[in-house]
């Protein structure tokens, strides 16, 4: 099985971004197959790694909806849905990205969300990698797309009301029994240090792993739209995910 990667956070923290820099890292260090799940309705994560237009299970279940005419005779609804997922499967250059996609009800969703979990399941051993861009806030967790994670972090902003978010989520984690191997809090877009939310950080019983600064060169890569892989290699954000990521890939490597 795959070492799987998720990243969540409350929304605005940039929990996408710190995604792709991962997926972009993994690539360039030709680290092995990588999987790229955007599990967020919102679907960033294509865009944030160039992709224009990433085929999306929600779409895919809409139009079986729409025309049941096309599933062949001999075969179920689920398995046919099921069968047009994995040809969804968007191959780029380095990782294959799979999305969610934004659903139209509540039913849809669960649907949807039970096709993704059990394709994920059957796809974990094809890669090396798995990295998943969790829907923002908590209610994803719920839904628990997987049971495993070898490393998850959890991104917030450098602010009180961020660190009280990631506690929530962290403790949602434990309460579900998803087993988790390693947990990190990361710190990001700040402008100072983590002193400032020492005693914070200390209450919520997550380690602080990284402090990444607010830094213009992503976030004019955000307003423009634009791709992970247009920043400078030496972007120092990068650099900092980058070593953390490192990190956590070799601990994993030597258990």
């Amino acid at each position: 099985m795959g070492h799987t990667i998720a990243v969540s956070g409350k929304g605005g923290t940039g929990k996408t971004t710190f995604a792709a820099l991962i997926i972009r890292l993994l690539k360039m260090e030709k680290a092995g197959s990588i999987l790229a799940i955007d599990a967020d309705p919102n679907s960033n994560l294509g865009e944030a790694l160039g992709i224009r237009h990433v085929s999306t299970i929600v779409d895919i279940i809409d139009g079986i909806s729409k025309n049941p005419a096309q599933i062949p005779k001999g075969i179920s609804k689920d398995r046919f849905i099921d069968l047009k997922i994995q040809e969804s499967l968007d191959e780029e250059e380095g990782f294959d990205i799979l999305s969610m996609g934004r659903p139209e009800g509540p039913g849809c969703y669960c649907f949807a969300n039970n096709m993704l979990r059990g394709l994920i399941e059957k796809l974990m051993n094809n890669y090396d990698y798995v990295v998943i861009d969790n829907e923002a806030g908590m209610e994803h967790l719920s839904r628990r797309l997987v049971r495993k994670i070898n490393t998850l972090y959890i991104i917030s902003d450098s602010s009180i009301i961020g660190v009280r978010s990631a506690a929530r989520i962290s403790k949602l984690v434990d309460e579900l029994d998803i087993e988790v191997k390693e947990r990190s809090l990361v710190l990001n877009k700040s402008k100072g240090t983590a002193q400032t939310l020492e005693a914070e950080t200390e209450k919520s019983g997550l380690l602080v792993e990284t402090v990444l600064p607010h830094d213009l060169e992503i976030e004019n890569v955000a307003i423009k739209s634009g791709s992970i892989f247009d920043l400078d290699t030496k972007n120092p954000v990068m650099n900092k995910v980058k070593e953390l990521v490192s990190q956590h890939l070799h601990a994993g490597n030597t258990k």
